[in-house]
């Protein structure tokens, strides 16, 4: 480790540490000033007082008003979750094949899915789905269906990538011993690949976590939606206690999520060899640290 950190980056020395040590004591003062600045505008305006943090103390308001709308947050991420994930495998995979009327298709698909906002992506579901079913409440159906197309989409590249993140040299020895074609995806390449891809995947799949906050556009009652709209109404109506503790919810649900993440990317290369490089997600680096080191 000692030698791969020399070649990376020289070792400070005493006027390197020196500027440092100044330069990270004047960002940690200006951090303090910002944040100050912040506390004594909110404290001009009252949002300290006792009355408008009431709510967050009783647990009617936990019970009634927030678990629900977080479980219903992670219902959304769930359900989006597992179809984008079946989604991106499906037609990553298709992206591989050798017969062009497969391939041609999948990556239309995917390139057309990546290219829409997923807001409008929401919206169009939405506004289409009574058209097409008939009168209902699609609000759910809606927000898993865009979550799923766009990130699915996203998944598919990162599947495809992980696919080709494994050296040549490991299917042609597969080929030489005689499997097919959907034997060596299946036994040599894809166990090697989920290895590479898992930082990425995971990372991905932090995104969707936060993107069902988008569901608030829709009025899907989720944590989001039911943090600035139902408390607010009981809560004098400030927001900004709301968006405190609604914060600092998606903040520990995030954290959680990347934790496991680390936990789980360091299990599996503990446990499974590969020789692929770590997969970065399309458009965007590492969502945690420590699969960032673990690359």
């Amino acid at each position: 480790m000692s030698a791969r950190a020399s070649v990376l980056f020289d070792a400070p020395g005493p006027r390197a540490r020196l500027r440092n040590n100044i330069l990270t004591l004047l960002g940690v003062v200006g951090i303090a000033a910002i944040l100050y600045v912040v506390y004594a505008r909110f404290d001009e305006k009252g949002q300290w007082e006792g009355r408008i943090w009431e709510p967050f103390l009783n647990p009617y308001t936990w019970t009634e008003h927030i678990l629900p709308g977080l479980l219903n947050t992670l219902k959304a991420a769930g359900l989006g979750a597992v179809c984008a994930l079946i989604f991106g495998a499906v037609f990553g995979l298709a992206r591989l094949s050798d017969h062009r009327w497969v391939r041609i298709p999948a990556g239309a698909v995917v390139e057309t899915f990546r290219a829409i906002p997923l807001l409008l992506l929401i919206f169009f579901l939405f506004f289409l789905a009574p058209d097409v079913f008939g009168p209902g409440d699609y609000t759910l159906v809606a927000l898993v269906a865009g979550l799923t197309l766009y990130n699915g989409s996203v998944l598919a590249e990162v599947v495809r990538a992980g696919v080709r993140a494994v050296p040549r040299g490991q299917s042609e020895a597969a080929y030489a011993i005689g499997l097919r074609k959907g034997g060596v995806m299946r036994l040599v390449l894809l166990p090697q690949a989920v290895t590479a891809m898992m930082p990425a995947i995971v990372s991905q799949l932090v995104v969707l976590l936060k993107d069902t906050a988008l569901g608030y556009i829709i009025a899907y009652p989720d944590l989001l939606n039911i943090g600035f709209q139902i408390i607010p109404a009981t809560n004098f109506g400030s927001r900004i206690p709301a968006a405190i503790v609604i914060g600092i919810i998606y903040i520990g649900l995030n954290m959680a999520l990347s934790g496991l993440a680390t936990w789980l990317e360091g299990w599996s290369r503990r446990n499974r060899k590969t020789s692929a490089r770590p997969v970065v997600p399309p458009g965007g680096a590492m969502e945690t640290s420590g699969m960032a080191a673990g690359a």
